[in-house]
Formats: structure tokens, sequence, C-alpha cells
């Protein structure tokens, strides 16, 4: 979807950004619950937490994402000339 919607000169820096985001998450959550389920000895907590993760991405979604269409930087002489 990345490269669908990033203008057509940042894709790769679009696509790297996401994958960074991604990696972090994929990094520092294990750390998070490890650390829960080690302070608490239970994984209930852990569970809150990755349900209200889940729960916040789902609610910021549509107001964060919006319609998806293809973003174009350039003039307004070239933004007159594309159909819309």
């Amino acid at each position: 979807m990345i490269s669908d919607v990033s203008p057509r000169n940042m894709i790769g820096i679009n696509g790297g950004l996401f994958n960074l985001i991604g990696n972090i998450a994929g990094i520092t959550t294990p750390i998070i619950i490890g650390w829960t389920v080690q302070r608490t000895g239970s994984f209930n907590l852990a569970l809150v937490f990755v349900g209200v993760t889940a729960l916040a991405a789902i609610v910021a979604y549509l107001p964060l994402v919006g319609r998806i269409h293809r973003v174009e930087f350039g003039s307004k002489e070239q933004a007159k000339e594309q159909p819309a």
C-alpha cells in the first residue's frame, strides 16, 4: 500500500520509514511484555497492553489515514494538467 499512495519520488523513503516504525514496535513490544511479566508474574497486564495498543490503532486509523489516494507534489500548473 505504501507504494500505491506515496509520491512517486518518495516511495523508497516512505517504505523505509514504514518498515523502521514496524521494526521498532517488533523490538519494543517483547521487551515491554517481558518486563511486565517479570514484574507481575502474570501475562494478564501484558495482554491488556496488547489489547489497548490494538484498540488505539483501530481508533486512530481512520482519522489519521483518511481517504487513500496517491499524494503528488508539484506545481499548481502540473496539478491542473492532471485529471482528478
